[in-house]
């Protein structure tokens, strides 16, 4: 049966028959192969030199595989942005400036305070402070705006200022800031002194007394003095004022002398409050020693100073018992206490001795004068001088001391204070 007439068994066309046998089928996707349009040429498409030139590479020469950065070895600064730079670098140079500006203004307060300790003659270098900000600007144009000075210890008469406080101003600089001060001269200034009480108290010790406030211008005084070996309590009232433009003085009243139980002095030419009286609990004891109450009920200017009726003396002279009843009562021992001794030590100085009080010391207490006693209390103090015109304005009395408003102008210092003269 032939394979033609076999429907299930179609035919297809084959290739040629060789001589060993027929030739394989042909493959249809080699006739659809055929039907496409021709590749194009890629001949045409080779990359240009010019173009590669500008930095573009073929991906034929691109023929290293892809990895990732590697930053190991480099400055991490060149990884930080640079406004950050800029902004650091500013931040150091005004810190330096600032340094710069501090250093320099401690340099000027030195100089300025060994200037003044040489200008003024002080035992104790001065405190300077320099206000004003940036320094170096006014160091370029040689004035100052506000500079405060603080003095210790500064001499003035008997006693030492404890301290010059003063705030300068509108100053002058004569020479080179920092470094080459030669002086200043000051436009205006203020401030105030203090005398202290501790240094009165240390200064003026050679009367031991001791010095408080008791008012808006008034001083207690209280202490010791040694008179005809024997210490006697002090006590006075001071007061304090203005002495002219550059000094402050005191005076000294109210002054009383003490042997404690004994008699109490107070020098004056007012006799109704100054003299020489027994304290009351001498008095006392007087009246209850017969023989040294009639020694002095024997005189009769004293008899006379007591205001004892004289008919009443005269029974107590001659009768224990008129003695004890006139010499007990409250009443006599008040008019004891009333009479001045001065008086008695004038006219009659062994009546002293009679009655027991030793008359070496009551002559010694009356040889004190009140302008003698007001020398040893002397707080008065004086300005030390200074080239230009400085003021003391008002003084008052602090709890620490006396204090005393201080102004000025044109005041200079330094070499500046030496060609002035």
């Amino acid at each position: 049966m032939s394979n033609s007439s076999n429907p299930s068994n179609p035919s297809y066309p084959s290739g040629p028959s060789g001589p060993s046998g027929p030739s394989k089928p042909r493959n249809p996707y080699d006739e659809l192969a055929r039907l496409a349009p021709p590749e194009p040429d890629y001949a045409a498409y080779e990359p240009d030199e010019g173009l590669l030139g500008l930095g573009l590479k073929s991906d034929d020469d691109d023929d290293d595989e892809w990895q990732p950065p590697n930053h190991r070895g480099k400055s991490r600064l060149r990884a930080v942005p640079v406004v950050f730079k800029v902004a650091v670098t500013g931040v150091v140079v005004v810190a330096f400036a600032l340094l710069a500006d501090r250093f320099a203004l401690m340099y000027a307060q030195d100089k300025a305070e060994d200037q003044l300790k040489k200008s003024m003659k002080l035992a104790t270098a001065p405190e300077v402070k320099i206000h004003g900000f940036p320094f170096l600007t006014q160091v370029f144009d040689k004035r100052l705006d506000r500079v405060d000075v603080a003095v210790p210890d500064v001499a003035a008469d008997r006693v030492s200022i404890a301290e010059v406080r003063a705030t300068a101003r509108d100053i002058s600089i004569v020479g080179s800031l920092p470094s080459s001060i030669q002086g200043a001269v000051i436009g205006s200034v203020e401030g105030d002194v203090l005398l202290s009480f501790d240094d009165l108290n240390r200064e003026l010790g050679s009367s031991q007394a001791k010095f408080k406030k008791d008012g808006h211008d008034r001083i207690k005084v209280s202490g010791e003095l040694p008179i005809a070996g024997t210490k006697v309590l002090i006590g006075a009232e001071a007061h304090i004022k203005r002495d002219g433009d550059q000094a402050v003085s005191t005076t000294i009243d109210h002054m009383r002398l003490d042997l404690p139980g004994i008699v109490t002095y107070r020098p004056g030419k007012d006799r109704a409050t100054s003299g020489l009286r027994l304290h009351p609990q001498a008095a006392a004891e007087l009246a209850r020693q017969g023989e040294r109450i009639k020694a002095l009920l024997a005189v009769p200017s004293v008899v006379e100073r007591l205001g004892v009726p004289k008919e009443w003396v005269k029974k107590a002279l001659s009768s224990e018992a008129e003695l004890n009843r006139l010499t007990g009562s409250p009443q006599f021992v008040k008019q004891l206490m009333s009479l001045n001794l001065v008086d008695v030590v004038i006219d009659h100085p062994w009546l002293l001795e009679k009655v027991g009080i030793n008359p070496k010391m009551i002559a010694s207490l009356l040889a004190m004068r009140p302008p003698e006693l007001s020398e040893k209390l002397s707080m008065s103090f004086r300005l030390p001088k200074t080239p230009g015109e400085l003021r003391l304005r008002e003084v008052k009395v602090e709890p620490e001391g006396i204090r005393a408003d201080l102004n000025g102008t044109g005041l200079t210092f330094g070499d500046v204070a030496g060609k002035d003269k």
